[in-house]
């Protein structure tokens, strides 16, 4: 049976790897210390979908194929991500309201969430996703009843900002924290309910010990 979403360390496994054997052997290693487990292409083009139902005995499967597309094709790929075991997906917004509602509606149908993505976290995330555009996709998530956005740990001054736009009703994961230079310390105390880790614990050769000093790090605001 899956698990559902809810916030005890504070951190999220960002697993990019794109085999079945480090996913779950990693997943294993760092359970007790992750809130859940984020998976995107590389891992389902390297293992096929069937991999989400096998974390989800493990922890909670945030989806991030970052659902861009005409309403009617965004809910056929929510659908098949819900029914392969995932709690949640992470859709674009700049698709537009209609897009967006369709992802939400079909959530709230499977009673799972949406998160939707304000703002990137690499270096050129902000090339598109300026001020004005992040706060509209906030404002438009938070309309559109969805579980929470996406916001980057790299430019915690952002999350700050976008948690003035939510306010408290929805939640903020961001990621960007570890390879990419992002503070989980920083990123909480600016608004986020999640940090998202990805290289520096599952290339670790101890991702269990780096998976526990995030959340050591994000403790104390907690």
């Amino acid at each position: 049976m899956s698990k559902s979403l809810a916030r005890k360390n504070g951190v999220i496994l960002a697993l990019d790897v794109t085999d079945e054997k480090t996913a779950l052997t990693v997943s294993r290693e760092v359970a007790e210390a992750v809130d859940a487990i984020k998976i995107g292409y590389p891992l389902v083009l390297g293992t096929g979908l069937s991999i989400a139902e096998k974390l989800s005995r493990i922890a909670p499967v945030i989806a991030d194929f970052k659902v861009a597309d005409i309403p009617n094709t965004d809910r056929l790929i929510c659908e098949h991500v819900f029914d392969a075991g995932c709690d949640a997906v992470i859709v674009q917004g700049f698709t537009g309201p209609d897009s967006l509602t369709e992802c939400v509606k079909t959530a709230n149908e499977y009673q799972k969430k949406v998160f939707v993505v304000a703002e990137m976290s690499h270096p050129g995330g902000d090339h598109f996703f300026t001020d004005s555009v992040s706060k509209e996709i906030a404002a438009m998530a938070k309309k559109s009843g969805a579980f929470g956005i996406v916001a980057p740990a790299t430019r915690p001054e952002r999350v700050k900002e976008l948690r003035g736009v939510i306010g408290s009703g929805l939640k903020i994961i961001s990621p960007g924290v570890g390879a990419q230079g992002g503070s989980a310390a920083d990123t909480i105390k600016a608004g986020a309910d999640w940090v998202i880790v990805g290289r520096s614990i599952y290339g670790s050769k101890n991702p269990r010990e780096e998976a526990e000093k995030v959340k050591r790090e994000i403790e104390k605001y907690i």
